[in-house]
């Protein structure tokens, strides 16, 4: 009897057993770590401004209006005078307070309680970048830059009048005609322009907060002049940017076009023109480009300021400048000269000499340039100055790359 009961035990569980290595060579093979349960934790990123954790904070934001002061804001929110007066005193190195412009914005970061101390204020001195005022404990303040996000865009245009009416009148950023005048500046001669001109623009839009900010760099550009394709290609060698031409030559010359920007030739270099206040016939040996009063005037390069003064029968207010030992130039019928500027200075290419007048003999607002080699009066419109900087040997294919990348791209728009 008990040996029946043990045999029908050893059949139950064999079947048992057998049951069970079937179903687990029916299941899929699961691992360990598998099997065990995951959960997934979002992490919520702070809510960050200026650089703080403001999450537990109140942020107050504002716009300078005209004639406020620092004091006017602050007070308002509890600061004292104290505090006012030392940001004012003892952080001008950073940022002189009084220098704040109307229009542009400030923030106030509060505690967020009952009290809504004030912790940190905040200036935008421009879209991208901003000085931060720690108020409490002890004052300080830094200067921050908020986080800017680079978009590529293009522009394409046709010359009808002038380059600012085309990059305006087609919806562009108008520093963009500025951006273009100072890439060609050396290269093209912007008073020359004729209907029909055009340009192909690779370039960058910055934005901030997903709002735009203003232009990036420009890529790559085609200005068409004169039926003719004016490439320049933006590249770094030996740690600077430059442009450079399809070849690899600089565009930037010795000299630039023109000592100032957007305006018309009133009167050409001449051997015979007639003196509209002498009422006579005489050589006029510059270049009269008309433009409003106080337009700035540039140097056409670098050198040395070697004459400047008043000829109440001529020149009016004029400053000359050496360039080198072939070359000279002055700017005359100046309004005033350039902040500092004095005889003996050096100054750099584009540095601000400068602004029109009507000083002297003249009819009207404008600047009489001239250029001298080596003390002939030359005509400053057909002046040719030699390219500067070309594309080094151990950057040419990394030139190329950049070259053959972007010319399908312009001619294609």
């Amino acid at each position: 009897m008990r040996k029946d009961k043990f045999y029908i035990f050893l059949v139950v569980f064999n079947l048992l057993a057998c049951s069970f290595i079937t179903s687990c060579k029916n299941e899929p093979h699961i691992s360990n770590t598998s099997k065990e349960s995951t959960v997934t934790v979002k992490t919520v990123a702070p809510r960050m401004a200026y650089g703080i954790n403001v999450d537990s904070l109140t942020v107050v934001k504002g716009k300078v209006k005209k004639n406020q002061f620092l004091s006017d804001i602050l007070l308002k929110y509890g600061v004292n005078y104290r505090t006012i007066d030392y940001i004012a005193r003892h952080t001008k190195d950073s940022f002189d307070v009084r220098k704040m412009r109307r229009g542009h914005t400030y923030a106030l970061i509060l505690s967020n309680d009952s009290v809504k101390k004030p912790l940190y204020f905040v200036y935008e001195d421009s879209p991208a970048h901003y000085f931060r005022y720690r108020l409490y404990d002890t004052i300080n303040v830094k200067k921050g830059q908020k986080h800017v996000t680079v978009k590529p865009d293009v522009a394409v245009g046709e010359i009808k009048t002038s380059l600012w009416n085309s990059v305006n009148g087609n919806g562009y950023d108008v520093n963009l005609a500025m951006r273009l005048s100072e890439i060609y500046a050396w290269t093209i001669d912007f008073f020359e322009l004729q209907p029909g001109d055009g340009y192909k623009v690779l370039y960058n839009k910055r934005y901030i907060d997903g709002k735009y900010v203003g232009l990036g760099k420009v890529l790559a550009a085609n200005f068409i002049h004169n039926g003719k394709n004016n490439y320049a290609f933006y590249f770094i060698q030996n740690g600077k940017g430059a442009y450079f031409d399809k070849t690899g030559k600089s565009l930037e010359r010795t000299f630039l076009k023109a000592p100032l920007k957007y305006s018309r030739i009133s009167s050409r270099f001449s051997n015979h023109r007639y003196h509209p206040i002498l009422k006579i016939t005489r050589p006029h040996h510059g270049v009269d480009y008309a433009a409003p009063e106080g337009t700035p005037v540039h140097s056409l390069g670098d050198g040395v300021v070697i004459k400047m003064g008043f000829q109440r029968r001529g020149a009016g207010r004029y400053v000359k400048i050496r360039h080198n030992a072939m070359y000279t130039t002055q700017y005359a019928h100046l309004r005033a000269y350039a902040r500092g500027l004095h005889r003996g200075e050096k100054v750099r290419q584009g540095q601000l000499i400068g602004y029109v007048g009507h000083t002297g003999l003249a009819t009207g607002p404008h600047l009489d340039f001239r250029f001298f080699k080596s003390g002939v009066p030359v005509n400053p419109l057909k002046v040719h100055s030699p390219p500067a900087h070309p594309i080094l040997k151990k950057f040419r294919p990394a030139f190329d790359s950049v070259v053959n990348k972007y010319i399908p791209e312009l001619d294609s728009l």
